[in-house]
């Protein structure tokens, strides 16, 4: 059996559909930037990102005015996606020494510890809208090469403590996910001649009522004036327009 034909199919184990990849037969083959995947993103995109809401133009002037910049909005507003390509253009400009994707260890209700592999390999699947933001930019073999020299860092919020983020664009995402002191927590890691862009949405948290941080930490930081709190809505939203019309609803 070829191998994109093992890939085309789902095992069956102990009531639950385990994706191929996942499989321990075929994860030492596996990588979130495969070439089957990413192939059609080896091209590197040479246009200029363009706003495409009066919501992300603000996001995008913002980025490049101040050190700290909350995203506040719902999902399909691009805030993820504008992050990282403003961190990859810095990047390529010679701006940033190196660039540190970070979300929160949190598994939205699914299990991902099951999954075989060390921390890097677990956490993978679930970073992977990271990786794809990354793969559009400067495409799949460069991301590639980025992340094993260190040039891209991508980890849990956790690994953030204690240190300085110097000469880095940072972007954490899903902020949603983390609690008041998790998010305290990375925002005094924001060293010199950096850039931290914090997105999320404070109506998806996975945690427990109250227990989201984000909301109150952007009410809070909307008094500094070095700060900027970009709040996005539903005129915002860029993917299907029944998106919009759905969580107007929900």
């Amino acid at each position: 059996m070829s191998k994109k034909s093992r890939k085309a199919r789902s095992f069956q184990k102990d009531n639950n559909i385990v994706h191929p990849s996942f499989d321990q037969h075929h994860t030492s083959d596996w990588h979130p930037l495969d070439e089957e995947i990413n192939g059609r993103r080896d091209q590197r995109y040479v246009k200029n990102i363009k706003p495409r809401s009066e919501g992300q133009a603000e996001l995008m002037k913002a980025i490049d005015e101040y050190s700290l910049t909350m995203a506040i909005g719902p999902a399909g507003t691009g805030k993820t996606y504008l992050a990282i390509a403003k961190a990859a253009e810095a990047l390529e400009k010679g701006q940033i020494e190196r660039i540190i994707l970070s979300r929160p260890a949190m598994e939205a209700g699914e299990s991902l510890g099951y999954l075989p592999g060390d921390l890097q390999e677990k956490m993978a699947p679930y970073l992977r809208p990271l990786y794809d933001c990354l793969g559009d930019r400067m495409g799949g073999k460069k991301v590639r090469q980025y992340i094993e020299d260190g040039t891209i860092e991508i980890a849990p919020i956790g690994f953030m403590r204690g240190r300085t983020l110097n000469n880095s664009f940072i972007v954490i995402d899903e902020a949603q996910n983390c609690t008041y002191g998790q998010l305290k927590m990375i925002l005094s890691r924001l060293g010199w001649h950096s850039t931290m862009v914090v997105t999320g949405d404070p109506e998806q948290s996975d945690l427990l009522d109250g227990m989201s941080g984000l909301a109150d930490i952007a009410r809070r930081l909307e008094a500094l004036k070095n700060v900027a709190v970009c709040y996005l809505d539903e005129t915002d939203i860029v993917r299907h327009p029944l998106v919009a019309d759905m969580l107007g609803v929900l």
